[in-house]
């Protein structure tokens, strides 16, 4: 049989000879005791076991996963916890208990999910996870990273956790363990997770927002509507989020929504997507990108069916308000911000035009420069040489126009960036890196001068 395929209920089948153990002194006599009285017991008795005494059975497994390193012993522990939780996931909250305080409680899962076999990693992924979503934020002195506030042992911090975890979920999306369930198993997990704001911090820092784009797709199982809506449900809580909006800003994920949400009938796939439209609409050039791709109609589509939610109503109705406002007031910066934003540098009149540079110098200072950090963000992404040289374009005529324009810039570490691509094998690229350059060493007083 497939490693892979191994499932609980087998598992739990297999007698483990604690005994041997013991007498190894892998395992003390109390915890040969208290395995003997849990171990193949019905349900019941198991459950009045943990209501009980919960704790101290976490701690006797606990130090079975950390001291023991058969693999079959580690997937039975594994297969009891999994076991344990599913049936009340509530007992999450007892790895937690004030009698643990100076147990790593996270570690032996974290080791695992890089170890193990595809049931170790995704038994270890699943407890990990459930076991981090119930933590307490502040309790009996133990404060949110998972240490004693007074306490100086090497316990696992909780930041330290969740990096770990992010970074174990996202390499299971690029390179899956397993051909069916890792993405799906991902997926669910980081749906969690993304609750949480420093979780957030650390998918985009792992560069994780794109592995969720190609997920975004129109399905038809009941399986593959799961994945789409927990993938969409990412989405959303990273909505929230201002450096995965300024990251989705450059993907195709608006398309894909508007495509998923065109032809999807599951009521809870359209209402997370249009409670992220809603959210986007006032972001960078999003609200009219969803003009573009024909979204007012759409809406208006969707009000006609016969949805049961009422979040999802007063979602659509306010989403349509909001795109009506946003078609009033789409102004030549509204063109120009959704240009970059999406990465779409060309030769469009406005770059060129006095004018535009002298009306809308103000509106760059939205959102803390972010027109500037994606213009930059292109100079170190793009392969494309029309952009590249659009970018160092507009960043002279920035320096010109802004009276701190090159100091904005010069702090934003855009120079040595542009200085690279004065050595660019496309001859405009070179000619506007060179401008944007002495732009930036001579600065606005003499930038008039500075003519191609």
């Amino acid at each position: 049989m497939d490693i892979a395929e191994l499932t609980t209920e087998q598992v739990l089948k297999r007698d483990i000879p604690w005994e041997t153990y013991m007498s190894t002194k892998l395992i003390t006599g109390t915890c040969l005791q208290l395995l003997r009285r849990y171990d193949k017991r019905p349900e019941s008795q198991r459950a009045a076991l943990l209501d009980d005494d919960g704790p101290a059975y976490v701690r006797v497994f606990m130090n079975i996963l950390r001291d023991i390193s058969k693999e079959e012993t580690i997937e039975y522990v594994l297969a009891l916890l999994d076991e344990m939780l599913t049936a009340n996931p509530k007992r999450a909250r007892l790895f937690h208990d004030k009698s643990l305080a100076n147990e790593d409680t996270y570690d032996p899962f974290l080791r695992l999910l890089w170890k193990g076999n595809w049931f170790i990693q995704e038994k270890s992924c699943k407890i990990l996870s459930l076991i981090v979503s119930v933590r307490p934020k502040i309790q009996h002195g133990i404060v949110s990273n998972g240490k004693a506030s007074h306490s100086k042992s090497k316990l696992t911090g909780i930041d330290d956790v969740l990096k770990d975890l992010v970074e174990w979920l996202c390499s299971q999306l690029k390179n899956p363990s397993h051909p069916n369930q890792s993405v799906p198993m991902a997926i669910n997990c980081l749906a969690t997770l993304l609750r949480e704001p420093c979780v957030r911090a650390s998918f985009v820092q792992t560069d994780g927002v794109k592995l969720l784009i190609p997920l975004i797709s129109p399905a038809s199982t009941q399986q593959s509507i799961q994945l789409l809506y927990e993938t969409c449900l990412c989405i959303w809580l990273l909505s929230y989020y201002d450096a995965a909006v300024d990251y989705l800003a450059t993907t195709r994920v608006m398309p894909r929504l508007v495509e998923v949400v065109k032809g999807s009938t599951k009521e809870k796939v359209v209402r997370v997507i249009v409670l992220t439209f809603r959210n986007l609409l006032t972001k960078g050039a999003f609200g009219a990108q969803m003009i573009d791709l024909g979204l007012p109609q759409i809406v208006q589509s969707l009000k006609a069916q016969a949805w049961s939610d009422e979040d999802l109503l007063d979602a659509l109705n306010q989403l349509e308000a909001g795109l009506k406002d946003n078609m009033k007031r789409l102004s030549s910066f509204d063109k120009y911000k959704q240009e970059v934003l999406l990465g779409h540098l060309d030769w469009s009149p406005m770059h060129k035009d006095p004018n535009f540079w002298r009306e809308n110098i103000a509106n760059f200072e939205e959102n803390d420069f972010q027109i500037l950090r994606v213009l930059i963000t292109i100079l170190d992404t793009s392969n494309d040489p029309t952009a590249l040289a659009v970018a160092c374009y507009d960043l002279s005529q920035f320096i010109q126009h802004h009276p701190g324009g090159r100091i904005v810039v010069s702090d934003m570490k855009a120079k040595e960036r542009v200085m690279k691509l004065m050595n660019h094998e496309n001859a405009e690229v070179t000619k506007n890196a060179l401008l944007c350059v002495q732009r930036l060493f001579l600065g606005a007083k003499y930038a008039s001068f500075l003519q191609f």
